[in-house]
């Protein structure tokens, strides 16, 4: 559930799942509109590990930034990463790509909103790693995620993600995966026919 929420899952508070599963307490996610028996957040079961994908999300309004040929030295992150972060920008996925000749592409995503400040603050701090130029900058997308207990277990299940978006001619951007979600930033005009997609490709529909 922590996982949904924080990928754009409108259910519940972030912060009420992360007191919930620190100190054990369960949740229960119900209707205002009657006294029906809602939904129980409560710690994993073992049944749980047969469950592939349990959800899909997407989170909307994402923009990413590549420092193209940057110089793959030691401390090139911590430098890039350092002023967004005391800025209190976010940065999300991070894919480094070795070029050639000890040179990196380094991109990683952000919210939309704080793309401009983001580009402004590199250039002003970071401009003994990179130029302006080398900076680029895409707005319009989408972060989807499938998100499972029992994926951490069970070979293809990326794969099956990557032939479902392939199949509806969606690109991907980025990936990122943990032991229990996998993430792909996309453009955002494709974010509902992909959760469309991925939903009953994974059968979630089913009881």
């Amino acid at each position: 559930m922590l996982e949904l929420a924080s990928l754009g899952a409108k259910v519940l508070q972030i912060r009420s799942v992360e007191f919930g599963m620190k100190y054990g307490v369960p949740i229960h996610v119900r209707s205002s509109f009657n006294d029906n028996e809602g939904t129980w957040v409560v710690p994993e079961e073992k049944d749980m590990e047969s469950v592939m994908v349990s959800g899909v999300t997407a989170s909307k309004d994402e923009a990413k930034i590549t420092l193209h040929k940057i110089v793959d030295a030691s401390g090139v992150q911590a430098k890039v990463f350092r002023p967004p972060a005391a800025a209190g920008i976010v940065v999300d996925v991070i894919v480094q790509a070795y070029i050639q000749d000890g040179a990196t592409n380094l991109t990683f995503t952000l919210p939309a909103a704080d793309l401009a400040r983001a580009q402004d603050i590199l250039v002003k701090q970071c401009g003994d790693i990179c130029g302006a130029d080398q900076i680029k900058a895409q707005s319009n997308l989408s972060k989807v995620s499938i998100v499972g207990v029992g994926m951490r277990s069970h070979a293809g299940v990326a794969l099956k993600m990557f032939e479902i978006l392939a199949k509806e001619n969606v690109h991907v951007h980025l990936i990122s995966t943990s032991e229990i979600k996998i993430s792909c930033v996309i453009e955002a005009k494709y974010a509902e026919l992909a959760v469309r997609a991925l939903h009953d490709g994974f059968e979630l529909g089913k009881k």
